[in-house]
């Protein structure tokens, strides 16, 4: 037996003085008997079905595939599918004019500058000058290097081309080369930077990857574009006639699926193999429809009838007969005809395909009802929840595009036009050196009408009397500038006051109040004073 105590320090080297003996009490807890065996690890099975490898999941990959693997191996065989989709599919014709109507609009993004004053209050004059120059740099003449598209069309092919491609890339081009207002865009295609080129270390320590040149941390340093023959229609798909861009003139916008993904790849990458096949069976269904419609079957000679095996016929002859409206023909002695009829496409097929619409649509972002233009069988409360899910996903791309592109043209534009003098308050030019003022704006994006405006208008009104949200932010809500807004409303009352229109009658159109209920602003020039009740009194001074 062994005793486990404290040990002393005797001070006399190796002497010790013998330890008190040691009483053993005995445990109330009972004892376990050993096994004979020694106990074997349990085998755990997997926590999750999806772990599982077996025969169902012999093609599901086990290995954890990094941003630069997934690019490589899928990149352009999805880019070249989803641009023939794109061209052929009326469903992904319909995904790419949903993003075009929903991201950018008819009326693009709206600049509403928001300048101020060291009190803080709002620089009018330069906010209006900031809008009107800015106006007029989105004219094709003055953004397009080639002077064809204005920048709301620009935005448009961005957008195209991201949802198509991937990505899209256009490129700044500064200087007296850029056009009148030294900054003007260049709209590039994505795939003139060849994803295959790759180089793995350079003299000064960057590396290439995807036809993109990076630094060890990671940073975009340039852009590697194919020259080739102006007169060549097709690509060139190696490291050949490559010309060095620098980044910081590269446009670069994709949406970042993966940690570390330098390359984009389709919005519909998850749903074109559904599109394709569905669009074969639509192209199938419609081939057997026609086919069961039309008027056909066999003719079959009964046994000891018909021609002689012996007789010559020629090989082209064709016996048939010529079918008419309400005509019955009388056929001959043993020939008897066998009528064909096609059954497909039938009940199933209406329910089969909206299914696989649905699920192609939910891999997009898009409500069902939008993408396939299918309204039968929707209700208000259905169609509310799907439309609003799918404009929070529209804003979200919105956001995407204006910190990816517009706020970055606006920014670079910004600079040259103050120097050159071009953006004018009344005569007056806004100061370079003071551009940081300048630089603080806020972009509106396409908005859309309510549901039902009855009710959400209610409700629009119940929240802001209730302090659950401002005017400002209900105009916005509907695509529109809460200081134009006011200032077009401060232009209609002194229209209407011009015009000799009672206060009354301004307040009751303007608010939508009874006439007498509501007062002018106090001060205001069409007031009269108001006299003192009683005449030994004399107003307050002021």
């Amino acid at each position: 037996m062994f005793g486990f105590g404290k040990a002393r320090d005797s001070g006399e080297g190796d002497r010790q003085e013998p330890s008190a003996p040691v009483v053993m009490v005995e445990s109330s807890i009972p004892k376990v008997s050993r096994r004979n065996k020694p106990m074997r690890p349990a085998v755990g099975k997997r926590g999750f079905d999806a772990a599982i490898s077996d025969r169902l999941t012999s093609n599901w990959s086990t290995t954890p595939l990094t941003a630069d693997q997934v690019i490589d191996r899928n990149q352009r065989v999805l880019v070249a599918r989803s641009r023939e989709e794109a061209q052929k599919n009326d469903y992904l014709k319909s995904f790419l004019r949903l993003c075009d109507q929903n991201i950018v609009g008819h009326r693009g993004f709206a600049l509403q500058a928001q300048a101020r004053d060291n009190n803080g209050a709002l620089d009018r004059g330069a906010n209006e000058a900031l809008e009107a120059w800015w106006r007029k740099w989105q004219r094709a003449s003055n953004c397009d290097i080639t002077g064809k598209r204005s920048f709301r069309m620009i935005c448009k092919g961005a957008v195209k081309t991201a949802a198509k491609d991937g990505e899209f890339m256009i490129r700044e081009i500064r200087g007296r080369n850029a056009g009148p207002m030294r900054y003007a865009l260049q709209v590039l295609d994505p795939q003139r930077c060849p994803v295959d080129y790759n180089v793995d270390r350079l003299a000064n320590g960057s590396f290439v990857r995807q036809g993109i040149e990076f630094s060890r941390e990671g940073r975009p340093l340039a852009f590697y574009l194919m020259t080739g023959d102006p007169a060549g229609s097709g690509y060139t798909f190696n490291g050949t006639s490559l010309d060095r861009v620098p980044a910081d003139e590269i446009i670069h916008g994709f949406l970042e699926d993966i940690t570390g993904q330098r390359r984009g790849i389709p919005w519909a990458a998850t749903s074109l193999w559904r599109l394709h096949m569905l669009g074969g069976l639509e192209n199938a269904a419609l081939t057997s429809a026609r086919t069961g419609a039309s008027v056909g079957g066999f003719l079959e000679w009964d046994e000891g009838y018909g021609p002689e095996p012996d007789e010559e016929m020629q090989e082209d002859e064709e016996l048939y007969i010529e079918s008419a409206g309400g005509v019955f023909q009388e056929l001959p002695t043993g020939l008897k005809s066998k009528a064909f009829t096609q059954q497909y496409p039938s009940g199933e097929f209406a329910p089969f395909h909206k299914s696989m619409l649905r699920g192609a649509g939910a891999g997009m972002g898009v409500a069902y009802v939008s993408f396939a233009n299918d309204l039968e069988g929707v209700n208000f409360s259905s169609i509310r929840q799907g439309v609003l899910d799918e404009r929070d996903h529209w804003m979200d791309l919105q956001e995407w595009l204006i910190e990816t592109l517009i706020d970055r043209c606006y920014q670079s534009a910004l600079e040259p036009a103050l120097l050159m003098g071009l953006v004018v308050n009344n005569s007056i030019r806004l100061r370079p050196e003071r551009i940081e003022k300048f630089r603080n704006v806020y972009w509106q994006g396409r908005r859309w009408a309510w549901v039902d405006p009855t009710k959400d208008v209610k409700a629009e009104i119940d929240a802001k009397n209730n302090m659950l949200t401002s005017p400002s932010e209900i105009i916005r809500r509907r695509g529109d500038d809460p200081d134009t807004t006011w200032r077009t409303y401060a232009d209609d009352i002194q229209a209407m006051r011009k015009a000799g229109i009672p206060d009354d009658f301004i307040m009751a159109s303007v608010l939508g109040a009874v006439p007498g209920t509501v007062r002018p602003p106090a001060g205001d020039a069409n007031q009269e004073e108001d006299e003192p009740d009683d005449k030994n009194e004399t107003p307050d001074d002021e």
